[in-house]
C-alpha cells in the first residue's frame, strides 16, 4: 500500500507558503511525493508531536482510495480506478521542510515520519456524494474554529489527471491512497489542540494533538 501525496494543487495554498505554484493553468504534471505505510495514523488516534521538530503544520486533504490495479492509465479512464473518498491530514514538519527546500534536498524527513498521515476511519462511496469527485467540499476545524475550507472544483489538476499522471511512473494497486492537495489555511498544531474535519457535512476526523 502506497501513500501518494500531491503538492501545490491549490493556488491559494502555494501562495500562502510563498511558492510559485509550478502548475500554470493547463499544466499536465503534478508535484508529488510518497509516505510509507508507517506514516498512517488511523481510527482518530491522537497525534503526538515528534521531538525532532519545533513546528508541525496540519494540511487537510481529500483522499482518494484506489480500487483496482493499473499503470499508464489514460485520463479518460482514470475514474474507473477509484470509487470512494475520505479525508486525511498531511502533517508536515515545516521547519525541516524549509531547510530541505533551501538546501535542495528531498522532503522525506519533513513529510514521511511516523503517523504523519492521519486517515479518516471510513471512506464514503462517491455515489453517496453525488458522483462527481470535482464537486466536493470539506473543512477543517481546530479547537472549534474553521481553519481550512476546500472545494475540489478549485484543484489545479483534477483527480483524474493526478491518477493518470502518477500511473505513468508507478503501478497503482488496490488500497493505495492519493492525498490530493490542501487548500489555504494551513498552520501549526500544539499539544491540547483538537482537529475535526468534515466532508460534505459528514464528520470523518476528530482527534487530539498531544
Amino acid at each position: 500500500m502506497k501513500i501518494i501525496c500531491i503538492g501545490r494543487n491549490y493556488a491559494d495554498h502555494a501562495r500562502e507558503l510563498n511558492h510559485d505554484t509550478g502548475l500554470a493553468e493547463g499544466a499536465d504534471e503534478p508535484l508529488w511525493f510518497l509516505k510509507p505505510d508507517t506514516a498512517m495514523l488511523r481510527n482518530n488516534d491522537p497525534f503526538y508531536i515528534p521531538a525532532f521538530t519545533q513546528e508541525v503544520h496540519y494540511e487537510c486533504e481529500l483522499v482518494v482510495k484506489i480500487c483496482r490495479v493499473g499503470r499508464a492509465i489514460s485520463e479518460r479512464f482514470a475514474h474507473r480506478y477509484y470509487d470512494e473518498v475520505g479525508l486525511g491530514i498531511d502533517f508536515t514538519a515545516r521547519d525541516l521542510q524549509r531547510r530541505a527546500i533551501a538546501e535542495g534536498l528531498p522532503w522525506e524527513r519533513a513529510k514521511a515520519f511516523d503517523h504523519s498521515a492521519a486517515l479518516s476511519p471510513r471512506f464514503i462511496p462517491l455515489t453517496e456524494l453525488g458522483g462527481d469527485v470535482q464537486r466536493l467540499r470539506f473543512k477543517l476545524e481546530v479547537n472549534g474554529r474553521v481553519r481550512q475550507r476546500g472545494d475540489t472544483s478549485q484543484m489545479l489538476l483534477s483527480v483524474d489527471r493526478l491518477v493518470a499522471s502518477v500511473s505513468q511512473y508507478m503501478t497503482l494497486r488496490m488500497g493505495d491512497l492519493l492525498f490530493t492537495g490542501t487548500p489555504a489555511g494551513v498552520g501549526p498544531v500544539t499539544p491540547g489542540d483538537t482537529l475535526r474535519a468534515t466532508l460534505e457535512g459528514r464528520e470523518l476526523l476528530n482527534f487530539d494533538i498531544r
